[in-house]
């Protein structure tokens, strides 16, 4: 015979853990497309991520030496999304990671070439963009430009747990194919990015259906919206629309190294001049051009 007071503790311990699921709380499915969607180029133009940009903050741990190593700055990045094409045909990424911290760094792409820009030992090293992307498919930062495919390239199930403390949703990426550079890739993707994935097309009120009632958001910062955007975690446009679903990636490789990303203070498709991915050398650097797997960065 069970304990009464054992049964009551079950029963008030399931209850809780139902009323501890959120509203929104969201299939695996549902989590991966609403990160996948919105860099897709089957994706309707009103309702694909076209630019954005935001500080980040880098951590990286060398196993080695046990050392961990802080850096932060700005990245911007841009997708050319070429007409008529299938949903699989991965757009032009263009981007600039811009280090201000520990020391300055510049990593820049017009989609045709990479610069990397390292004052410190006044030296560029340039490649060709396609060679880089050959050469090292699996490096950490080239995933950028498949991030409508990330099913197609890694096998993704939920991390644990499969929330962090705000509610986002944690995954986990396995590559498909055997790498020496990622063992397992880790993406926190917004919760309201994937709110706003379940509701899109949905015109039943909020009111009379507590269900469709999406989380409160944040609320904006002092001095309101820049430019018809929000100065939100991604966010762009009206309650369904469009926000940065990434809000941070973890890159893990063989040897027990890791590089963590946070993106904060992000702008989701307020345009992005094409001079920012335009690279000028400066007077008297080095311009280095390695081939195979020692380009990129």
């Amino acid at each position: 015979m069970i304990n009464r007071s054992l049964f009551s503790a079950l029963c008030l311990a399931a209850c809780l853990a139902v009323a501890a699921t959120p509203a929104w709380a969201a299939s695996l499915r549902e989590v991966i497309n609403a990160l996948e969607t919105p860099f897709q180029t089957g994706t309707d133009a009103a309702l694909r991520i076209s630019d954005y940009s935001a500080d980040f903050f880098q951590e990286s741990k060398i196993a080695s030496l046990d050392r961990l190593q802080r850096a932060n700055g700005r990245v911007e990045v841009a997708f050319d999304y070429p007409a008529g094409q299938r949903s699989e045909t991965v757009p032009e990424v263009k981007f600039r990671w811009q280090y201000d911290q520990p020391t300055t760094q510049e990593i820049v792409s017009d989609g045709k070439t990479l610069w990397v820009y390292l004052p410190e030992n006044n030296q560029v090293i340039q490649s060709d963009i396609a060679m880089v992307n050959q050469a090292r498919q699996n490096d950490p930062m080239t995933f950028l430009t498949g991030l409508g495919n990330l099913s197609r390239d890694f096998q993704i199930s939920w991390a644990t747990p499969n929330n962090d403390v705000d509610g986002n949703y944690v995954l986990e990426l396995t590559p498909r194919r055997v790498s020496s550079l990622i063992n397992r890739l880790v993406i926190v993707v917004d919760r309201y990015a994937v709110e706003a994935y379940q509701n899109r097309g949905k015109t039943e009120n909020p009111a009379e259906n507590p269900m469709l009632a999406p989380p409160v958001p944040p609320a904006p910062p002092r001095g309101g919206f820049a430019n018809g955007g929000f100065a939100l975690p991604g966010y762009e446009g009206g309650p369904n629309d469009i926000w940065f679903p990434i809000m941070s990636t973890a890159v893990y490789d063989p040897n027990g190294n890791s590089t963590i990303i946070e993106f904060s203070n992000l702008r989701v498709n307020l345009g992005i001049s094409a001079m920012s991915f335009n690279f000028m050398l400066p007077a008297g650097v080095q311009v280095v051009r390695p081939t195979g797997k020692e380009m990129g960065f």
